[in-house]
């Protein structure tokens, strides 16, 4: 590509609305399950009221009482199932997150990530059709699951790399906070979206986000430019007089091009370690709200499936003005790991209050804070720092480490929510509010830590 034909601010400003783009049309796919989950097992006990009050004769009986949920998840360990799916899909991203980097690092970034989300399109459409197709068997939807979890993985390290290569540190928190609402973003449209048809036809709730997934896809195919051009690549564009074209300076150039770091080397890089752990229990948090919130609020609040995941959104909307909160405030004292860190205390009060509206928005914006500025800022912190010699290539492992390792924490919550449950939902806001103090005291720890030897990278 030659860059002086498109001002650089305007290659900036196309990748940063592009990858913001892209990446919410991947949660807004993630988002659907969390939704139709009420509709897979519904409170019947209105069936039988309704019944009974319509005047229908004593000698007929009534419906079973489990006859309006989908098999195999109207059986009494339905919680059990349902995290059984979530785990399924978690656990897959966790452990292709660590591969993913690794891979996106060696292949073309556009190409990769365009047909990961193809892919995930069409296997979120997959578990759409199981309505239409009337398919009950719980080995299709985990299967299903399974594959999306895996192809998924081409996102982050794909958008973040992209990012980072097209904006410095400058104000990187602030950018990136901004940047990163796409995560809630796509939550809160993926809700909506999926509310609409979840009590006509669920199947449609996974259809739709299937489509615009895949779609985006070729619109990252046909639009996305993975970073700034080489000025040795515009300059042999340029006539000049052929005695004084030297192409030396070129070969020299190209040869001293840093291969990809290895996994073992992305680890040593200070404060990589400290932060995934930070992560790994704030993903847990954030990822048990993501999952289990519209079903808590179906039980706990007797709402409808439409009127929970419309109010679940609130949740979101919270994340988006924590995450671009933590940027400015960790730009403006120069200390990510400390502001993680009073973020994560301030949010445990908070977090056995959320069928409060206005409560769950701001534990919305503590616990999504977090986790926002170390999937981004802290990640493109890292993946350049200066122990790395310049080394572009290493963003999408560090990345992915980072990522990789929150989202076994995000695997973990889900599972452990619907293992719980059944015993009361306040043993799984017990669960959350341990996990927030273990990743409370690990950034602690880690602020600690990198006082002297992150302080140029603004990590303390």
């Amino acid at each position: 590509t030659n860059c002086s034909t498109f001002p650089l601010g305007g290659y900036r400003a196309l990748t940063f609305s592009l990858t913001f783009l892209l990446y919410t049309s991947f949660h807004l796919s993630r988002k659907p399950i969390s939704i139709v989950k009420s509709e897979l097992h519904k409170n019947c006990s209105s069936v039988g009221d309704t019944w009974s009050s319509a005047g229908t004769p004593s000698s007929l009986t009534p419906p079973p009482r489990d006859h309006c949920s989908w098999k195999p998840f109207d059986k009494s360990n339905y919680k059990q199932l349902l995290g059984a799916m979530d785990y399924s899909f978690l656990c897959a991203y966790a452990v292709g997150m660590y591969l993913s980097g690794i891979i996106g690092e060696r292949l073309p970034i556009r190409l990769y990530l365009s047909v990961g989300m193809l892919f995930s399109g069409l296997f979120t459409c997959l578990f759409g059709l199981g309505y239409f197709y009337n398919i009950h068997n719980l080995g299709f939807y985990i299967f299903v699951q399974v594959a999306n979890g895996l192809v998924q993985t081409t996102g982050w390290p794909s958008v973040v790399t992209c990012i980072g290569n097209w904006f410095g540190k400058g104000r990187r928190g602030l950018i990136m906070g901004l940047w990163n609402s796409h995560t809630s973003v796509g939550n809160i449209l993926g809700s909506l979206i999926a509310g609409y048809w979840v009590s006509s036809n669920w199947g449609l709730s996974f259809m739709v986000p299937g489509l615009i997934i895949a779609a985006m896809g070729l619109v990252c195919f046909l639009f996305l430019v993975e970073r700034e051009c080489s000025s040795y690549d515009t300059e042999l564009l340029l006539p000049r007089d052929s005695v004084r074209v030297q192409v030396q300076p070129v070969v020299v150039v190209k040869s001293q091009e840093p291969g990809a770091i290895s996994f073992m080397g992305a680890l040593n890089i200070p404060g990589v370690v400290e932060f995934s752990l930070c992560l790994l229990f704030a993903k847990l948090v954030s990822y048990t709200f993501l999952f289990w919130l519209p079903l808590y609020m179906t039980k706990a609040a007797h709402l409808d499936a439409k009127r929970a995941g419309d109010l679940s959104t609130l949740f979101d909307v919270g994340g988006i003005i924590g995450g671009v909160l933590a940027g400015v405030v960790s730009d403006k004292l120069g200390m990510r790991a400390t502001t993680c860190a009073v973020m994560l205390l301030l949010a445990a009060p908070t977090l056995t209050s959320v069928l409060c509206s206005g409560m769950l928005l701001v534990c919305g914006g503590l616990v999504n804070g977090p986790y926002a500025l170390i999937t981004t800022a802290v990640s493109a912190d890292l993946g350049t720092h200066k122990s790395l010699k310049g080394n572009a290539r290493a963003l999408s492992t560090v990345t992915a480490i980072i990522d990789g390792t929150g989202s076994v924490g995000a695997a973990l919550g889900p599972l452990l929510a619907g293992l719980l449950s059944p015993g009361g939902w306040d043993q799984v806001f017990y669960m959350l509010m341990a996990s927030d103090f273990i990743a409370l005291l690990v950034s602690a720890l880690c602020a600690l830590r990198l006082t002297h030897c992150s302080k140029p990278l603004g990590l303390t």
